[in-house]
């Protein structure tokens, strides 16, 4: 293994992007808001449950469950810098580039344009996560940073210079 932390400069400094694709978005929009349509055709006709009109506390939960996520598709963006790899999501995610052990882009082959590629990421303590991208620049940064983080725990990274002191 090379000596000294991992260290990846994006192309073009910082690389940001949309997590996923307007196909999934719009899948995303048309599954909530289907379930919404269903939900309150439901609710008048006391189908809900066997409490009638109370029966729309379960469904209104899965319901704003379902709406907080749509949310989050639609906002999320992913970001790769000299320093981390980060997405806002539900949550915001991010690894610092420093602690990475292993890489890999995982895509589904002529389905990029609705299931988003995505960087799976794992640190040398076992901690992972997985950062999407439906952005082709994005997308291209994660392939380096795949290959080079291979070729430096390899040792053979052409040119790798760690820092002074490393």
């Amino acid at each position: 293994m090379a000596a000294g932390p991992f260290r990846f400069a994006p192309a073009a400094g910082v690389q940001e992007g949309p997590a996923f694709s307007p196909a999934f978005r719009l899948l995303a929009s048309a599954i909530v808001f289907g379930c919404a349509g269903w939900m309150f055709s439901l609710w008048p006709a006391g189908s809900l449950g066997a409490g009638g009109r109370s029966g729309i506390g379960w469904f209104g939960a899965a319901l704003v469950l379902m709406g907080w996520t749509w949310i989050a598709i639609l906002r999320s963006r992913t970001r790769v810098d000299a320093a981390a790899v980060s997405q806002r999501w539900i949550w915001h995610k991010r690894l610092e580039l420093g602690d990475l052990a292993y890489a890999k882009v995982l895509r589904v082959r002529g389905l990029e344009w609705l299931v988003a590629p995505r960087l799976y990421l794992r640190t040398f303590s076992g901690r992972f996560a997985v950062f999407y991208a439906a952005d082709a620049a994005l997308l291209a940064e994660f392939d380096r940073l795949a290959a080079e983080l291979r070729a430096w725990r390899l040792g053979d990274l052409e040119g790798y210079r760690p820092a002074a002191g490393d």
